[in-house]
This record gives structure tokens, C-alpha cells and sequence, in this order.
């Protein structure tokens, strides 16, 4: 275990100061690299508080920038906002100047846009962040990291103990027969809406420059200031999620999916038992026309799969619509 880590575990685990010796003899180390691993902890945000008696536990730095990044098992670096017009804006600015593997947080968007420039509701409380990567990927497979980060957001929602389930092509959501019905949002979607995803990217015909995966999760947020057909982590649980372990699962998970072509192999069938639209029926707008009948898989780089009846469809997008099994 990293020092670092294991000190602040020791540190917890006690009422009261604890002595330089003390831990190094627990940590299995020198007195020096308790020193070093201390200082690295205050540099890192982590107040490691001295006294006459020893070393006392920090405030726990909460949601912020050395706190999701310390012990973030992913290899992207981590900048933080307490509030800002949009992630996805500031990572392509970033991505204007030649970053990579970078996540940018923050804790309020003030202009954010869902797909299909629909406004997108991002107060505090939320998990709002954005992935800036430069993957040595033909274009053509850029959709699989939408779906890598649907299913890395699955995957952290269900860690804080929420059933989420991906809808084609990128939202997450919770509940699904209970809600459904002839009429209203939480129908079209086959269940409450927990979170979405947007990529944007730029590059050649046959490679990606720059991609950026825009996550939004409505997190600790009262569902009364939510659209209606959504909820949050909060409600579903019964109480308050750590923003901070959610991302770091979310990252982790992200970076597991995508960190090279071969992985990237992994993503459609982690998708797929994950998936809340496949063996449904659907009608989706393709923009030119609408395609309806049963979705019977996903396939490369990430289209649906439509049975109507005459035949299989490949959809690669549009806007889905979960309907009600005809009895």
C-alpha cells in the first residue's frame, strides 16, 4: 500500500496523536519516510495536523482536487471547480493547448447542454466532469468510449448501491417497468433518469485528435429541482453518496475500459449486460425517419441493433424512445 495512504488509514484508525516511531513502526518503514510521506500529504491538501505528542489526522479535504485525484488508481490528472459554465468547454480548451488525460470536475455547470443542445440542469451537489483523452484509435470507433463511460457510470452508481441500467445510445437510469406508461418522460425512457453523456472529439478521417466524454450525474440532488422523470443518487439510496469515491470509481473504470485498443474490445460486451434497452421494444428518430421494433443487440462501434419485423436495422444514431411490449 502507498505510504501516503496507509498513514492516513493509521492516523484514522486512532483517537489521538500518534508519534513519528509509533507509526513507522506500524507502517513497517523509516521515521524519514513518514516525514516525507507527511509533507507529500499537506502538499497534496491533506492538513496533517503535529503536536507535541505526534502526528493527528486531517480534515478530510472532501470534494476537491487532491481529494478525488489522491490514490486515483487511472492515469488522468485531476483540476477542480467549484463552479464553472461547462467541463466540456474547459477540457476542449485544454485540448486547444495540447492536454491529455485529463478529468475536469466541478461541482456546479452554469451552462451546460445535454444531447441535441437540450439545456441540462447542473446545480451543486452533482458529479459533473469531462475526460480529455487522445486515443490511438481510427475515428470510426470513437462511440465505444461513450459507452465505456455509460458503462463506468453504471458501474459507480451501483457501487453506492443503486440498480442502474444504460439506455441506447447514452443515458443511465433507474427503475424501468414500474415507471412505464402511455404517456410522460420517465416512459420515453423506460425508467428515472440518473445520468447522461455527450462525447465530442476532432480529427482525421482515420484518427481521433482529441475526444472529450462530458458525464453528468445527478448525485446529492433533491429531484424536486431535477426535470421531471429524473432522480438522483440521494434519493434512490435514501441518503447522500461520496462524490469523491463515485468519480474515483468512475475514472478507474473509464481508464480500464479504454486504455488501449486491446481493451477497447471489452467495452460492447460489458455494455451489453448492462444494457436496459436490449429485448425491448423501441422507436427511435434517426432524424430522417424512425425506426421501430424490438432492440436485439449492440454491435461495433456501438450501433443498436433493431429486429422490425422485416428484418434487422442498424442504427448508429438517434434519439431512443422505450415503448411498452405489445401484449
Amino acid at each position: 500500500m502507498d505510504t501516503r495512504r496507509a498513514l492516513l488509514d493509521a492516523l484514522a484508525a486512532d483517537d489521538g496523536p500518534v508519534s513519528g516511531p509509533a507509526l513507522a513502526e506500524s507502517l513497517g518503514v523509516s521515521r524519514a519516510a513518514v516525514w516525507k510521506a507527511v509533507e507529500a500529504l499537506r502538499e497534496e491538501g491533506f492538513a496533517v495536523g503535529s503536536t507535541p505528542e505526534g502526528y493527528v489526522a486531517p480534515d478530510d479535504p472532501g470534494y476537491s482536487e487532491p481529494g478525488i485525484a489522491f490514490g486515483l488508481d487511472a492515469h488522468h490528472s485531476v483540476t477542480y471547480h467549484e463552479r464553472i459554465a461547462s467541463t466540456n468547454e474547459r477540457a476542449r480548451e485544454l485540448a486547444a493547448e495540447g492536454a491529455t488525460d485529463v478529468a475536469v470536475v466541478a461541482d456546479e455547470q452554469t451552462g451546460s447542454r445535454g444531447r441535441l443542445d437540450r439545456e441540462w440542469v447542473a446545480p451543486s451537489g452533482g458529479v459533473w466532469l469531462s475526460v480529455l483523452t487522445r486515443p490511438d484509435v481510427p475515428t470510426v470507433r470513437a462511440p465505444l468510449f461513450t459507452l465505456a463511460a455509460a458503462v463506468a457510470t453504471t458501474d459507480a452508481a451501483r457501487e453506492t448501491g443503486v440498480d442502474a441500467r444504460i439506455k441506447w445510445p447514452n443515458d443511465v437510469l433507474v427503475g424501468g417497468d414500474a415507471d412505464d406508461s402511455e404517456s410522460g418522460d420517465a416512459a420515453g425512457r423506460g425508467g428515472r433518469k440518473l445520468a447522461g453523456i455527450l462525447t465530442e472529439m476532432e480529427g482525421e478521417a482515420d484518427r481521433i485528435g482529441w475526444l472529450v466524454v462530458g458525464v453528468g450525474v445527478n448525485a446529492n440532488i433533491d429531484p424536486e429541482a431535477l426535470p421531471e422523470g429524473a432522480t438522483s443518487l440521494s434519493a434512490e439510496r435514501g441518503g447522500p453518496v461520496d462524490r469523491r469515491r463515485f468519480v474515483a470509481t468512475l475514472l478507474e473504470r473509464f481508464a480500464d475500459l479504454t486504455g488501449s485498443p486491446e481493451a477497447l474490445d471489452r467495452i460492447l460486451p460489458a455494455w451489453r449486460e448492462r444494457a436496459d434497452t436490449i429485448g425491448r421494444r423501441v422507436r427511435i428518430d434517426t432524424g430522417d425517419g424512425f425506426v421501430e421494433g424490438t432492440a436485439v443487440d449492440v454491435a461495433e462501434p456501438g450501433a443498436l441493433v433493431v429486429d422490425t419485423g422485416e428484418g434487422r436495422r442498424r442504427v448508429h444514431a438517434g434519439d431512443c424512445e422505450h415503448l411498452r411490449d405489445a401484449e
